[in-house]
C-alpha cells in the first residue's frame, strides 16, 4: 500500500467515524436510538399544568391537531419573543387553518411567570398562542418529557436569566413528536409545512 492509498484510507476511515458518532448522536436525541422503526419517540409526554388562564393544560390537549411546543421565559431579552414572534407569524399565514393547528410556550422560569403574567405577555403575539406554567415540579417534569435544559444563571444585579433549549418541536395530530420545526424561513413556506399534518 502507497503513502497515498494509506492517507486516503485514514481521511475516509475518520469520515465514516464521524458520519457514525454524528448518527447515534442525532437518533439518541430525537428519541430513535436502537428503535425499531418509527416508534413513538422519546421526546414529549405526559404533563399537567395550567394555562394563562388558569386552566387546566395537559398533553392530551396536543392531541387532535398538530401543535407548535416551544419551552422558554417571559424575562428572555431576546430569543423567546423573536420565536414567539415567527411562530405568531407561521400562525398569520395559516389564516383559517390556524384553527386546526395550536402553539404551545411552556415556561422554564414558573417563579415569575405566574398565569398573569404569561398572560399581559402572550397579549402582544397571536391568540392561538396558549402559555403553560405550573410549579417547579411540574416544570421540570414537562422539561424532562421534552429533553429539555434549563438552568438559572445569576446576573450581576442580583436577577437572574435562564439558560435554555431553544427548538420548537413539531408535534402530530397524535401528540407524538416529529421533528425540530425550523422558523428560519418565510412564514408562508413554514405554514405550508405545518398544513401538511392536519
Amino acid at each position: 500500500m502507497t503513502a497515498r492509498t494509506s492517507q486516503i484510507v485514514l481521511i475516509f476511515s475518520a469520515f465514516l467515524t464521524g458520519l457514525v458518532i454524528f448518527s447515534g448522536v442525532f437518533l439518541y436525541a430525537t428519541g430513535n436510538f436502537g428503535g425499531g422503526g418509527p416508534a413513538a419517540s422519546a421526546i414529549g409526554g405526559a404533563f399537567k399544568l395550567v394555562d394563562q388562564n388558569g386552566d387546566p393544560i395537559t398533553d392530551a390537549d396536543l392531541k387532535g391537531k398538530p401543535h407548535l411546543v416551544f419551552f422558554g421565559y417571559t424575562h428572555c431579552p431576546d430569543i423567546c419573543p423573536t420565536t414567539l414572534f415567527d411562530v405568531s407569524e407561521v400562525l398569520r399565514a395559516l389564516g383559517e387553518d390556524a384553527d386546526g393547528t395550536g402553539a404551545l410556550f411552556i415556561t422554564v422560569d414558573p417563579e415569575r411567570d405566574t398565569p398573569a403574567v404569561m398572560k399581559d405577555y402572550l397579549s402582544s403575539f397571536n391568540p392561538h398562542l396558549r402559555g403553560a406554567t405550573g410549579d417547579r415540579a411540574a416544570i421540570d417534569a414537562a422539561e424532562k418529557s421534552y429533553r429539555v435544559y434549563a438552568k438559572k444563571v445569576p446576573t450581576q444585579s442580583g436577577d437572574y436569566s435562564m439558560d435554555h433549549t431553544a427548538l420548537v418541536y413539531l408535534m402530530d395530530k397524535q401528540g407524538r413528536f416529529v421533528a425540530p420545526f425550523s422558523l428560519k424561513r418565510k412564514p408562508e413556506e413554514a405554514a405550508a409545512d405545518l398544513r401538511r399534518y392536519m
